[in-house]
């Protein structure tokens, strides 16, 4: 396989922080890796290592000769001065610049620069690679090209700084949380555009049905190394556990020779040979063994909850606009105990006007929103968090209570808690100045948690918070004892945690889905696929009752030739169907090297796409057949 970058025995520590130590990893060529670690573990400096924005304390990073990189960091930056269509095609692409100039004189009508602009794309043969752009562009819905990047909102300029690095089409493709700030109709493009391209990719993300659908090499970072993983999520995880359990048994059995070879120092006399020498040696590399730690804590979180009444949360009528823009229409719902709901739509729709509307940092346009007297609220916005950089971890929990009481009446110490949250004991006397962001995010959840709240307002808790901080979130939420509403641009998040689903459609409709977003997205896609079967039979309908036709033409039936194809179909389907059982037992079985995972990723998805359009074709004649 041709290496695009390899990384060679690097080593990166803060002070007495070691990050990581002599490691060594290749991002080969189609390569589209997945970096998974803890908040606090180096992963964004490693990005920045290999991207230039900082430098080793040993090692490098080699890239091949010839290609091209392109970077989309977490927060991207801007020219707050610049247009949108100065800030996107900001390149020094010679061909990118050509569209550029291109677009811009199309934008504003300029005839003279309209033709020097055509004179020089067609020199740079660049017309092909202006309509790729133009499609990029419109499924990222970026259209009002002279905006200034200052008014935009943060979704939005991610979705320009997004578009600035897929236009240049780069070799390898590096991201850092792509999905933050985009809403769902823009991750699963963007999920669909990059396994379906040929760049190569190595990404920083906590979107899991991402890293399970685009990704076929996982790279996991912990203890100061990395350990390397040829598949995608699901397979990584199957993989790490057996790790964890063999590192698990190795320390054991080392422990259990250590006790013999303890007995043996202690009666060792003083005068020792070389033989004794060696079996020393052998001693306290045995002892590094024995006393290592498998870091894989879990934040066992059982938090008591205050009761809940009979009257919870109840919207009558509520209506919310903002000048002419209608955001919430004559919303009505009640509140059921225990219920988790989950918010989605697009940026801009109003999730986060109704949650202000909940908690009344904002007032109804007309109808009501009544909350149960003993209904206590704890709100986790996106940009709550309050703390001063030279307050010490520790001094923040213990400022808001001394005594954390769990839902079987046991006590934590705030110590004790944050154990729990995965703060070691170096980290609960360091200033939160020290705190990555992730690790911020995770004490600003805690003093949320820890108040006891019985209703859960939860406003994209997903963003900056790694995998094993999400996968206990989940696990307490469902479990917990109260009512949540979640606004969240994470599909796997949602799917584990809600019930039901309030859809922002637009223009202020709301839609009340029972279910999760998979269930609510699988309904609309079979709802899409209904509605064009019923397009294409009312076309038909309109054909047969042609008033310049004398008599009405009588329904169509199947000829020989699609009865044929109807059987085919039928075959075909149940062959793929058959095939992607076959691969996915094969994936979950382990049996496969890592060529064969590769491929067989790669055959899963063309299969989804294969039986989708032939499930489309089967349904269209079967209506003809009868």
């Amino acid at each position: 396989m041709i290496s695009y970058l390899q990384i060679e025995h690097l080593t990166k520590s803060y002070g007495d922080t070691m990050l990581f130590r002599d490691i060594s990893f290749g991002i080969g060529k189609d390569d589209k890796t997945g970096l998974i670690a803890k908040n606090g573990t180096g992963k964004s400096t490693l990005m920045n290592i290999i991207t230039g924005k900082d430098t080793p304390d040993s090692g490098e990073c080699i890239f091949r000769n010839g290609v091209t990189v392109g970077y989309l960091p977490q927060d991207p930056g801007f020219n707050p001065d610049f247009t949108i269509l100065q800030q996107t095609f900001a390149s020094s692409n010679e061909v990118i610049k050509a569209i550029g100039e291109y677009e811009k004189a199309i934008a504003h009508h300029d005839k003279s620069t309209l033709e020097k602009a055509m004179e020089m794309m067609d020199n740079l043969g660049a017309w092909d690679f202006e309509m790729r752009i133009k499609q990029v562009l419109t499924e990222l819905k970026i259209d009002d090209f002279d905006q200034k990047m200052c008014e935009l909102s943060g979704g939005q300029r991610k979705r320009v700084a997004l578009a600035n690095v897929l236009i240049n089409d780069p070799d390898l493709l590096i991201m850092d949380e792509p999905t933050n700030h985009l809403d769902m109709e823009m991750i699963e493009w963007l999920e669909e555009y990059i396994r379906d391209s040929r760049c190569t990719l190595l990404m920083v993300t906590h979107d899991r049905y991402f890293l399970d659908r685009v990704c076929n090499h996982i790279i996991e970072m912990d203890s100061n190394t990395v350990y390397e993983y040829s598949g995608n999520y699901s397979y990584y995880l199957e993989q790490r556990e057996a790790r964890i359990q063999m590192l698990n048994a190795n320390i054991e059995k080392a422990k259990n020779l250590m006790r013999t070879e303890l007995e043996w120092m202690r009666r060792m006399p003083k005068a020792r040979g070389t033989k004794a020498k060696y079996r020393i040696d052998n001693f306290y590399k045995l002892q590094d063994r024995a006393s290592q730690k498998v870091e894989d804590k879990e934040i066992q979180l059982d938090i008591k909850a205050k009761r809940l009444g009979s009257k919870i949360l109840e919207f009558e009528r509520v209506s919310k606009s903002f000048g002419s823009k209608c955001l919430i229409k004559d919303f009505t719902y009640k509140f059921n105990r225990f219920e988790k709901v989950g918010i989605i739509g697009k940026n801009g729709c109003g999730k986060s006007t109704m949650l202000n509307l909940i908690t009344g940092s904002q007032q109804v346009d007309s109808g009501s929103i009544e909350v149960g007297e003993v209904v206590d609220i704890g709100y986790y916005r996106q940009d709550g968090m309050r703390f001063r950089d030279d307050q010490r971890v520790i001094d923040i929990i213990s400022e808001i209570s001394e005594d954390i009481w769990l839902g079987d009446g046991k006590r934590l110490s705030p110590s004790q808690f944050l154990e729990h949250f995965l703060f070691t004991s170096d980290l609960q006397y360091a200033f939160v100045s020290k705190l990555s962001g992730g690790e911020r995010r995770r004490l600003y959840l805690m003093t949320i948690l820890m108040k006891n709240p019985n209703f859960l307002i939860l406003d994209e808790p997903t963003n900056d918070l790694d995998i094993m901080t999400l996968n206990i979130l989940e696990d307490y939420l469902q479990s917990y004892k109260g009512c949540v509403i979640i606004v969240s641009h994470d599909r796997y998040f949602m799917d584990k945690i809600v019930d039901n689903v309030f859809v922002f459609e637009g223009k202020g409709e709301i839609k009340v889905f029972p279910g999760n977003y998979s269930d609510y997205s699988a309904w609309l896609v079979q709802k899409l696929k209904d509605e064009k079967l019923a397009e294409k039979k009312g076309s038909k309908k309109v054909e047969e009752i042609n008033p310049l036709i004398e008599e009405p033409q009588a329904k169509k039936k199947a000829s020989f030739k699609e009865k044929k194809e109807f059987e085919q179909l039928s075959g075909d389907i149940d062959k793929l169907t058959a095939e992607r059982k076959s691969i996915e037992e094969a994936l979950s079985a382990n049996a496969l090297n890592s060529n064969e995972i590769q491929q067989s990723s790669i055959r899963l998805g063309e299969i989804v796409t294969l039986l989708d359009e032939k499930e489309l074709r089967w349904l269209e004649l079967s209506e003809l057949i009868g």
